[in-house]
């Protein structure tokens, strides 16, 4: 078993996922590679500033811009998205995923929601296959609300869309692209290269899908592995005996973290990296190509798996929640609060909107963890390139920081946007330090 301390699986988990010590990947290209060595890009519909996946590639890949994973998921078929827990995938992967795809189907083990579906909406369903295969292409607004079978289900209020749903979960339809985010189905041949349209050995799946979650997350604790391995349709004794058996020949290991209470689980192809963290040195494949996180501060996605659903309290000692669900008067900080990475340390959050408009991007509000920050020079200078980067990217042509409290931060930010003063900062009612 190897033991590690906390500043080496902060710095793992970290650059596991492309977010340390900086950005080492660029353009098209290297959104690819991101994708890839993320192991999954979780996608959201929500567009306040930007949507959650736009952030969480900008974050890692240098002149990122908001089509590059669009472009290479619908139009190149590098990738498709697919799954109750909705993620880009790389396309090379589907004979692993089709496994799960028929076991949804089938209802065996785990959720057998799908497979309700299935046999509650079957008229509907061999009426979708039907329309798909004479038209090519459907979406569900091609369906008019007063002519179909209303239902109360939380995946579509009519028949049709829960048709379509199911036959995307089972893998007969794919995602052929998005129009204003919702999904446009095709039948899986005319989307999926015709040799990936197959499933692949189940031992063979299921190991991959254990490493493949366990990559993900970089060091994950034995319980979550099989909670994640039960929603692709086995039971917890065949997710027990293979996690043991991948263990004994190597495939995982064992790595203790000082101050956590579980073991957890890496990559046994991993241990090189671990063992170079632990001695202080940067593996070299993770050499940033531009400015390192120090240098420049990097704004994590709510979504991004390094933060979200409590592990920023584990990881970072951050407390983190994101708040656009919650109730107006319930929020701590603010609707779309994303968290800043300065070096390998939660230090701060932001809450913006972009005021399409005026083309604006409004700081709402910034807290620091530590308000000694707010005086650090370095941190000032970083903070206010992560913002030049972050406007440039969000295409906004007016900045307004007004509501930054701390005189040197708010002094550098305005500094470094190269962009025309706010009204008020015109006005002279923001005042330097």
């Amino acid at each position: 078993m190897l033991t590690i301390d906390i500043d080496t699986a902060r710095r793992f988990i970290l650059g596991k996922q492309g977010l340390w010590p900086g950005r080492r990947w660029r353009g098209r290209e290297g959104t690819e590679q991101a994708i890839r060595s993320m192991e999954y890009l979780q996608l959201d519909p929500l567009r306040i500033i930007a949507r959650s996946q736009d952030i969480k590639l900008h974050s890692r890949v240098l002149d990122y811009a908001p089509d590059m994973w669009e472009e290479l998921a619908y139009q190149q078929r590098k990738f498709f998205d697919w799954g109750g827990w909705l993620a880009v995938r790389p396309m090379d992967e589907l004979p692993h995923w089709r496994v799960v795809m028929r076991r949804e189907r089938d209802g065996v083990y785990g959720d057998s929601r799908i497979c309700r579906l299935g046999r509650e909406h079957a008229v509907a369903i061999d009426e979708m296959r039907a329309i798909l295969r004479e038209r090519g292409t459907v979406s569900n607004r091609d369906f008019e609300m007063a002519k179909r079978t209303r239902t109360q289900h939380y995946r579509g209020r009519k028949d049709s869309a829960l048709a379509l749903y199911y036959l995307w979960r089972i893998g007969e339809v794919m995602t052929h692209h998005r129009k204003n985010f919702e999904r446009v189905y095709a039948l899986t041949e005319t989307v999926a290269p015709a040799h990936l349209i197959n499933e692949s050995d189940e031992v063979e799946a299921d190991r991959f899908l254990i490493k493949k979650d366990i990559s993900f997350s970089g060091l994950a604790r034995p319980s979550r592995g099989a909670e994640s391995f039960r929603g692709y349709g086995q039971p917890d004794s065949v997710a027990k005996d293979l996690l043991g058996a991948m263990l004994a020949d190597g495939e995982l290991i064992e790595v203790k973290v000082e101050g956590w209470k579980a073991v957890h689980y890496a990559l046994g192809s991993d241990a090189a990296v671990l063992h170079e963290l632990c001695a202080g040195r940067v593996p070299e494949d993770w050499t940033p190509l531009g400015t390192s996180t120090t240098e420049e501060a990097v704004f994590l996605a709510p979504l991004d798996h390094v933060c979200a659903r409590g592990r920023a309290k584990v990881v970072f000692g951050f407390e983190y929640v994101w708040e656009v669900y919650k109730p107006e008067q319930q929020r701590k900080f603010g609707y779309y609060t994303l968290p800043v990475l300065w070096g390998d340390r939660l230090v701060a959050r932001f809450d913006s909107k972009l005021d399409r408009a005026t083309n604006t991007f409004i700081i709402l509000g910034l807290w620091l963890e530590d308000e000694a920050t707010g005086h650090d020079e370095a941190f000032a200078a970083a903070l206010a390139r992560g913002f030049a980067r972050f406007i440039t990217f969000l295409g906004a042509s007016k900045l307004d920081a007004t509501a930054i409290r701390e005189p040197l931060l708010r002094q550098r930010v305005c500094a470094c946007s190269a962009f025309p003063p706010s009204p008020k900062q015109a006005e002279g009612q923001v005042s330097a330090p």
